[in-house]
């Protein structure tokens, strides 16, 4: 290796030592090796990259000061004076009649700080279509960047149940909340109407005659107050049947002031989201009918060019489904592999696989894939195939021969669910090898798609494809 190296140097000197003038030295002397061309050659003998200047070129054209106008004091200043014109008198007047005098001092003081001619050389815009999003609009809110802003500070971590008294005024403040008549304010209790002396004892420790007393007191109270209410109710609304399941649904039981608790559950965003309403469609097209309300075909449909109709209109079939796993450093991880076809029973046929953990994941899958992979299989007289046809998949191999009509289909399980999408109606078929599920669907796709076609071998042979049977039967004269 050495010597070949050493070989090359010594050709490459030579052949710079040619190159260079009569006049100069030997290509050995230091004038030789300040030779640019020559030091060139030799700092890039056997490297494969390109040279410092080429790599330091930028992918990206420059954009010269000149084509932006940035040379010429005059395109400055007319540029200046179209972009960042001065407030006029009118203009003036407008702010003048929306803003107080502090906010219009503010802005007259930020039009003075601001010279127009430095906006026009440094804050020069892009304005065509492949420009970045450099300025963002801080006064809409982007739900998945922007956080959502805490209104109230986080619940107590001592919260606990509230009892039947803390129940019951919870009970009144949010009736007091919603109330579109006088508020209730607070509610009379039964230790209300006991003597004094009686207050700060438990309603254990109470006489039996003051105990009665104070009952006989607060049921003629809730009475008076049940009819205060009904007389109000005739002239007021009060709270519908959304505003009872709100309170019973969000309402919070505990001593937290009816805050929500953090939980990892995201909140669901509402169907008209601030910021976000009417920028993006729905995924459900109105032209389906309502067959498509999951937005399942919608994908398909553009890649396909079909409807919805049409592709709920094809015939599918799972024909193989196997139970696989794979062995990872965590464990064995199963999952269900599907083979699935499609057709629509007059010439087109699909074939489509996938793998999921979720059988029915992988199903909705291969179905797609089948739907989309669609491709026409050749047929004699919208019946059977071209002749015999005989493909390879691995070990297994698969013959298939043409038979006339009424024959029917003479095949396995799986070509005859095939063939029925394909809309093949005589056919045999033998399998000489191996009779793996999977090879064996691979192997008649492959082969119904490789047919051999008539009219391409009359051309190659130089003749005419006739119909024997027309010209015979129907007395035709080619």
């Amino acid at each position: 290796m050495s010597a070949a190296r050493f070989a090359a140097r010594s050709f490459l000197s030579r052949r710079l030592a040619a190159t260079v003038p009569a006049a100069a030295p030997a290509a050995s002397t230091p004038a030789a090796s300040t030779c640019p061309a020559a030091q060139q050659q030799q700092q890039s003998q056997f490297h494969s990259s390109a040279h410092l200047e080429a790599r330091r070129r930028s992918r990206f054209k420059n954009v010269r000061a000149v084509e932006m106008g940035l040379t010429s004091d005059a395109k400055i200043e007319s540029f200046t004076k179209k972009k960042f014109a001065e407030y006029t008198e009118d203009e003036k007047a407008a702010l003048a009649h929306n803003y107080p005098a502090e906010h219009m001092e503010a802005i007259e003081a930020a039009e003075a700080a601001i010279d127009p001619k430095d906006l026009t050389i440094q804050g020069r815009l892009r304005v065509d279509p492949y420009r970045m999003p450099y300025i963002d609009d801080f006064s809409e809110i982007q739900p998945i960047i922007d956080k959502r802003a805490r209104r109230s500070a986080p619940p107590s971590h001592k919260a606990r149940f509230m009892d039947v008294d803390e129940f019951t005024q919870d009970l009144i403040n949010w009736a007091d909340e919603i109330r579109r008549g006088e508020p209730t304010h607070r509610m009379k209790k039964l230790r209300d109407f006991v003597p004094e002396e009686f207050f700060e004892k438990p309603e254990g420790q109470w006489p039996k005659d003051v105990r009665d007393e104070a009952f006989t007191k607060f049921w003629a109270y809730l009475k008076d107050q049940k009819d205060a209410d009904a007389k109000a109710a005739a002239n007021a609304t009060g709270p519908t049947d959304g505003d009872i399941l709100s309170y019973i649904l969000e309402r919070s039981s505990m001593t937290d002031n009816n805050l929500q608790a953090n939980s990892s559950l995201a909140p669901a965003l509402p169907d008209k989201v601030p910021g976000v309403e009417g920028k993006y469609r729905n995924a459900i097209d109105p032209a389906d009918d309502g067959l498509d309300d999951k937005g399942q075909y919608q994908e398909l449909k553009k890649r396909t060019g079909m409807s919805v109709r049409q592709i709920l209109q094809l015939k599918t079939k799972k024909l193989v489904h196997r139970r696989v796993v794979n062995q990872t450093r965590l464990g064995k991880i199963a999952s269900d592999s599907v083979m699935v076809i499609a057709g629509n029973g007059d010439g087109w046929l699909g074939l489509g696989m996938a793998k999921s953990v979720e059988a029915s994941i992988a199903v909705e899958k291969a179905t797609l894939l089948a739907i989309q992979n669609m491709q026409p299989i050749p047929r004699y007289e919208n019946r059977t195939i071209y002749g015999e046809v005989t493909t390879k998949v691995s070990g297994t191999i698969v013959r298939l021969n043409s038979r006339p009509p009424g024959f029917g289909l003479r095949v396995s399980h799986r070509i005859f669910e095939m063939c029925r999408a394909a809309g093949i109606r005589d056919l045999s078929a033998k399998f000489l090898r191996s009779r793996n599920p999977m090879n064996t669907v691979k192997a008649t796709y492959q082969a119904l798609l490789s047919q051999p076609n008539p009219e391409d071998l009359a051309i190659g042979r130089g003749k005419k494809l006739v119909d024997v049977r027309k010209v015979y039967y129907g007395g035709s004269v080619y």
